[in-house]
């Protein structure tokens, strides 16, 4: 898994442009004589293990895209290519199912079942990869679906799940403040874009603080503010961009109408126009219960698993929400902080780095989920029969 890892680390990808990866997926498992798809909705990689026996179907996930980002790790496996970097663990997630898959087709005698190994591309970027790939039909059949995310912050050996919302929505506005712009000595003769764009910025604060419920949990932050001009010149124009962040579907409506009705009075107030974009990414990712259950159940039976903790929920989004919408099943995090060391970079850092023996954490607690509940299905099926 680490050869593997550190190769996919090595040469990376970015979102929607995975051509190399997944052809690298391809072809690991027609090596092993495993059956597989390609170009499932995109660079998707589905790959198929049947058991010997009968039973249910059980799908696991994991990305392989990269993100922008210019590496600063000096190791011996470093990025090669210039400005992408997997900065997230999408390398570790890949190496880990790959193996996990080698494994499970070298014991398929024993098995019960048929195990659904899907390679999902453009993870990072929205619309992302899983809506075109289950379009293209990589949850049929299934029955239920589990994945994993490497977490730098989670100690090694720590495994952490939550029952419901696990991590949040994750949508994107954009507002263009249109002024008029004019000399800097003279600011009575313009409408200043800057300041009316400055006042907005305050005012969204507002919305979570006054407007939300607090106990329901929503995040509005501004990453991006522009306004280029010279510094003698009031701007005529300024865009800023940001975030939203929710659990309930309810305050995600409420949030994106309560933005532009802010947009609206704060141009109003300095006789300025708008344009207002709300883009709405991924839902957020919602555990069912029962699924969730049998994983903590599973990840019991790990022995490299020294604890196993309820989350906090994330703000941070993932599609994978979108298989949690067709079919029942739990993502978790797996603990990955990099050895001696107290406050490991943050993902999407470009310094970021995983704790490589976590990647066995993460496929044995897959490996133990998935064959359990094939064994559960099957004994469930048994009692059945028995009864009748």
């Amino acid at each position: 898994m680490v050869e593997i890892r550190r190769y996919l680390h090595q040469h990376p990808e970015l979102s929607f442009q995975e051509v190399n990866t997944a052809k690298y997926i391809a072809d690991f498992y027609k090596n092993l004589g495993i059956e597989v798809r390609e170009n499932v909705g995109g660079n998707g990689v589905v790959a198929r293990i049947k058991g010997t026996k009968p039973g249910s179907t059980v799908a696991l996930r994991a990305d392989f895209d990269a993100l922008p980002i210019q590496e600063e790790n000096d190791v011996p496996y470093k990025s090669l290519v210039p400005g992408v970097m997997h900065a997230c663990g999408h390398d570790g997630h890949t190496a880990t199912l790959l193996v996990l898959a080698k494994v499970l087709n070298e014991i398929k005698d024993e098995l019960s079942g048929e195990f659904v190994m899907i390679h999902q591309h453009a993870e990072e970027y929205a619309p992302g990869g899983a809506i075109a790939m289950i379009k293209d039909g990589c949850l049929e059949g299934v029955d239920v679906i589990f994945g994993t995310h490497l977490w730098s912050p989670v100690p090694y050996g720590v495994i952490t799940y939550r029952k419901g919302p696990i991590m949040a929505a994750a949508d994107r506005f954009e507002v263009t403040i249109q002024g008029f712009g004019g000399h800097g000595a003279q600011p009575h003769k313009t409408k200043d874009a800057i300041v009316v764009a400055s006042q907005l910025v305050l005012n969204l604060q507002q919305i979570v603080s006054r407007r939300v419920n607090p106990i329901d949990s929503a995040v509005i932050s501004v990453g991006s503010f522009v306004s280029n001009n010279a510094f003698n010149v009031i701007a005529d124009s300024a865009k800023i961009i940001g975030t939203v962040r929710t659990f309930n579907e309810e305050v995600r409506d409420f949030i994106e109408e309560e933005i532009e009705k802010v947009v609206k009075g704060t141009c109003y107030s300095s006789d300025c126009t708008y344009e207002y974009l709300y883009d709405r990414g991924y839902p957020a990712v919602v555990n069912h219960d029962d699924e969730t259950d049998f994983l903590v159940s599973s990840a019991k039976l790990v022995k490299d698993i020294e604890s196993i903790q309820e989350a906090e929920p994330e703000m941070g989004g993932e599609d994978f929400a979108y298989y949690l919408q067709h079919v029942k099943g739990s993502f978790f995090f797996t603990g990955a902080k990099p050895d001696g060391v107290d406050t490991p970079y943050p993902h999407h850092h470009p310094k970021f780095d995983i704790n490589e023996k976590a990647l066995l954490v993460a496929a044995k607690t897959l490996g133990s989920a998935a064959i359990n509940y094939q064994k559960a299905a099957v004994n469930q099926e048994y009692s059945k029969s028995a009864t009748k």
